[in-house]
């Protein structure tokens, strides 16, 4: 049975609902920001809420004002977020009604929320991933009551969203403790569901071998609150995912700018109403001997405090302007480099396995690391070879395979992030990296800024890139200008071993997400020319702080006095052409090695600029449209007075793949001949 007391909390908190929706929408001009009510979704909204406990975790989604309500925050709260004002506990203005992010105690732990149409369910998996991986470490709690489980909430329009199978495939393939929270109200925006999907979610989920399932008529609160109260504890005790379908009616517009008038029919509307939870619980009460004059007390005075609490947040302060460009990252510990870059009596190693000794200190020292992605499991350590013997070392809970799920692989680290795990992830090769750029994009670079600090990502995502010889047109390309438009992340591209394991483990000490780009043709040297890849492995305790450049060479200060000299500015492979085409040029050229992309060290490459007068910016991609071009125009404009020549850009040939056959390859490729030609070139000014 749900008490009297439980009944009374719901109808209270439906009434507060109710009247906010009326209030927002009797103020429209006000409330001009786009928002979603829970209107129809109050009963089961509520019936999840009452029973989650501060140990827990949510994803919630733009629809769950209700389930908020319910968590004991504020109507005042929530306004400030709709009106987007300063004091808004989520996000500051920065975001939408209804996209909460909580860290305080005595609620359960909310991350950032994206928009939230299906992209929560691989960061909410994440969640239930990390909470896992810590009991099979710290074990369960001996009280199954306190096991914490995860919630992810969404509607039944957005399991169709490819990433929530990958979400679904995790959770039973790792049996996660986390209920996926379905509120079908039959609509997407305008498209219906019969529109959208063959199957609802309940259905969709019985192809998901280990899925509980469960069927609620969301609109009852009293049938919510019971089956909820199973579904949580079954997850409690059997740490195994359920999925929670709730059929419920959906009476308010589907956003404040999509009215329901524009696209719904009279005959639908009415269909709905006839499944109102508010008028069902009403009758309830008064079935079980409330007297109308005190639930309708209880409504009016709902409405009086709504308006109270509206008009105190419409008189709360607007954000400061100066204050927008807050939070994009969260100050790092590594502002300086330590440690011995070349201990005595070593012998340079190849550029891999300076990768693999940093990762494996890593997991030696902190053991919430963890290292997931295709193939990096005991049987293989890695197409590379760059996770060799971890999953030995370290078990297979904290080194494992993924399934071919780049966008998991790259999502699941907010939520890793979020319960205090710091993941280091791979994808496997570069071209295949755009299946998870929607997460890096959507959750992960936006989670500091949106959560004003209190939820950076801290992960490391590796990517294998570049051409390494006849790799062909899926395992030879370079995707910094794809990523590097994205705010909130920071990039490091190393040209050598001894870089790359400083990175890495700066990297691991930063608190936000950090792409890795390890060049696959440097990692064994293979390549002719890369010589200067293999180094003296730094000690354990070496770090690289991002945004540092490196002069790898020199120029002779004569040949600068007399104007003789330039820099090439690059990264990557391109400190290698740059290396064996200076050849030509004895002390002549200057080779500026950025290692990290962003930040990137602009003062060391104004300043290098404007001391040889001359440069050139070289990349491994196509050179239209790409970095390296941004680089020469800021360059251009920022070292305008004392250049001698244009600032040139070498690049690949701007074609869409990389050949596989040799010559077209070699075609494509820069290399140390064409960098040679374009330096004479400049030096022909």
């Amino acid at each position: 049975m749900v008490s009297t007391e439980i009944l009374l909390k719901a109808y209270e908190l439906m009434c507060r609902a109710r009247a906010m929706a009326e209030i927002y929408d009797a103020n429209r001009q006000i409330c001009k920001f786009v928002h979603s009510t829970s209107r129809g979704h109050e009963a089961i909204q509520l019936a999840a809420a009452f029973q989650m406990k501060e140990y827990d975790y949510l994803s919630l989604y733009y629809r769950d004002e209700s389930f908020l309500l319910g968590l004991g925050f504020t109507p005042y709260e929530l306004m400030l977020q709709l009106l987007a004002k300063a004091d808004d506990p989520f996000s500051g203005g920065r975001t939408y009604y209804s996209h909460p992010s909580c860290n305080r105690p005595g609620f359960p732990k909310i991350p950032h929320q994206s928009s939230a149409t299906g992209m929560q369910a691989i960061p909410a998996t994440g969640m239930a991933h990390a909470v896992s991986y810590l009991e099979s470490v710290n074990g369960q709690s001996k009280d199954q009551e306190k096991n914490p489980v995860v919630l992810c909430s969404f509607g039944d329009g957005s399991v169709t969203e490819g990433e929530v199978s990958e979400a679904f495939q995790m959770a039973v393939l790792k049996k996660l403790p986390i209920i996926y929270f379905v509120q079908d109200n039959q609509w997407g925006i305008s498209a219906s569901g019969d529109e959208m999907y063959a199957q609802n979610s309940y259905e969709y989920a019985k192809g998901f071998k280990g899925m509980e399932r469960m069927q609620i008529k969301g609109y009852d609160f009293i049938e919510s609150y019971q089956k909820m109260s199973e579904a949580i504890r079954y997850v409690r005790e059997n740490r195994a995912p359920i999925l929670v379908h709730a059929e419920v009616p959906l009476l308010g517009h589907h956003t404040s700018g999509v009215r329901k008038e524009w696209y719904r029919t009279e005959e639908d509307l009415n269909k709905h109403s006839t499944i109102d939870p508010f008028p069902k619980l009403k009758n309830v009460l008064l079935e079980g001997g409330e007297a109308i004059e005190s639930l309708n007390a209880i409504e009016d005075k709902a409405k009086k405090f709504i308006e109270e609490e509206f008009n105190k947040a419409t008189a709360s302060p607007d954000p400061k302007p100066e204050t927008v460009t807050h939070h994009e990252f969260a100050p790092t510990p590594v502002t300086e480099e330590k440690g011995e870059r070349e201990p005595k009596g070593r012998e340079p190693i190849v550029m891999v396995d300076c990768a693999l000794h940093a990762v494996d200190e890593i997991l030696k020292n902190d053991n919430k690391a963890l290292l997931y992605g295709q193939d990096v499991g005991r049987r293989l350590g890695g197409v590379f070879r760059e996770a060799a013997t971890l999953a030995q070392k370290y078990g297979d809970n904290r080194v494992f395979n993924t399934p071919i799920q780049e966008a998991y692989i790259v999502g699941s680290t907010a939520g890793m992030s979020a319960v205090g795990l710091k993941p280091i992830v791979e994808i496997q090769f570069a071209d295949y990296a755009f299946a998870g750029v929607n997460q890096l994009h959507v959750e992960l670079s936006k989670s500091c800024y949106l959560t004003m600090g209190k939820f950076p990502v801290g992960c490391v995502i590796r990517i294998p890139t570049g051409a390494y010889g006849s790799g062909g047109p899926y395992h030879s390309g370079c995707i910094e200008s794809s990523l590097l438009p994205i705010r909130g992340i920071k990039i490091a591209y190393p040209s050598n071993g001894a870089d790359l394991k400083g990175l890495l483990k700066a990297a691991q000490l930063d608190p936000n997400p950090v792409v890795m780009f390890e060049h696959k043709g440097l990692y064994w040297s293979k390549v002719p020319g890369t010589g200067y890849a293999m180094t003296i492995e730094p000690d354990e305790d070496y770090i690289v702080p991002f945004g540092k450049a490196r002069v790898v060479q020199y120029a002779d200060q004569n040949k600068i006095d007399n104007g003789e000299s330039l820099v090439i500015i690059t990264y990557g492979m391109g400190v290698h052409w740059g290396l064996n085409a200076s050849k030509n040029f004895p002390g002549q050229i200057e080779i500026l090695d950025l290692r990290t992309l962003n930040p990137i060290d602009e003062e060391a490459m104004y300043s290098s600029v404007m001391k040889h007068n001359k440069c050139i910016i070289v990349t491994e991609e196509p050179s239209l449209n790409s970095f390296a071009e941004s680089l020469a125009g800021r360059i251009s404009k920022e070292c305008f007075r004392y250049l001698d020549a244009p600032v040139e850009v070498l690049g690949a040939l701007n074609v869409p793949a990389i050949a596989l056959n040799s010559e077209l390859e070699k075609e494509v490729l820069p290399n140390a001949e064409k960098l040679t030609a374009l330096l004479q070139k400049i030096f022909s000014f």
